[in-house]
């Protein structure tokens, strides 16, 4: 049903020796968007002992998909009161350093972009569109050309050796906000263009499953992908404790 339906949330989450950077927050992003999108609080300790069991002996590292859906609601009763499943599911965690990203620029705006929802069709879309035309992934602007996130990332940028998010209508991230609260400068959020784009001196996109990736290029502006902000970025982002499940 819930490929029929299409109707649900989820959070992914890198797992090593049955731990979780940020755990707390994916479990926080799962409460929250249980509740706006099916009126119901969610249990996050059922949560928990369903990806141990997930898991099984499996130390990681490995990527946990919990999705929230109610196999009950379909296209002519998804008004009814919900009772939520939690399906938990699992793949191979990608292993080496990833090269850098060439990013395409493509205005997009995913609907109720403050939830992680099951519909992702539009965005995988434009990636296919992306990798299609020799590019890695997608970078999602407004129509006015500011910028807002890739496909399943948020997206930095390092200017004046300072971290800036863009100001826009995005998916708060969970690495985004671990990367916040471990900087020693705070991190500054204001709207950013495409035509700002050469005046930053790096970029790079933030989610659980690859961490910290630098961005090598969007569309033909380039930057360097050793500056030394970045390597702050990645090192305080590993050197996050996790939290176990």
């Amino acid at each position: 049903m819930l490929a029929l339906t299409n109707y649900g949330h989820f959070t992914s989450m890198l797992v090593r020796d049955f731990a979780v950077r940020g755990l707390g927050l994916h479990l926080e992003r799962l409460v929250r968007d249980c509740r706006l999108l099916f009126d119901v609080e969610l249990d996050t300790d059922a949560v928990r002992r369903y990806v141990r069991h997930a898991l099984g002996g499996d130390p990681g590292p490995v990527m946990v998909r919990v999705t929230v859906y109610d196999p009950a609601l379909d296209l002519g009763t998804i008004g009814s009161d919900a009772e939520p499943s939690v399906l938990v599911t699992t793949r191979p965690a990608g292993r080496g350093v990833s090269e850098p990203l060439r990013l395409q620029a493509a205005r997009y705006q995913r609907e109720i972009p403050a939830v992680k929802h099951v519909s992702v069709f539009g965005a995988l879309l434009h990636r296919r569109r992306a990798q299609r035309a020799g590019f890695d992934d997608v970078l999602f602007t407004g129509d006015d050309g500011v910028v807002v996130e890739s496909s399943t990332s948020n997206i930095g940028f390092v200017r004046q050796g300072r971290v800036v998010w863009p100001q826009a209508a995005w998916l708060p991230g969970v690495t985004m906000a671990l990367i916040d609260q471990g900087l020693n400068r705070p991190a500054t959020t204001e709207p950013v263009n495409l035509s700002d784009l050469p005046d930053m001196e790096a970029a790079f996109v933030t989610n659980a499953g690859i961490g910290v990736r630098p961005v090598l290029s969007v569309d033909r502006t380039e930057w360097r992908t050793d500056h030394e902000v970045l390597k702050e970025v990645r090192e305080l982002y590993a050197e996050t404790p996790c939290e176990s499940l």
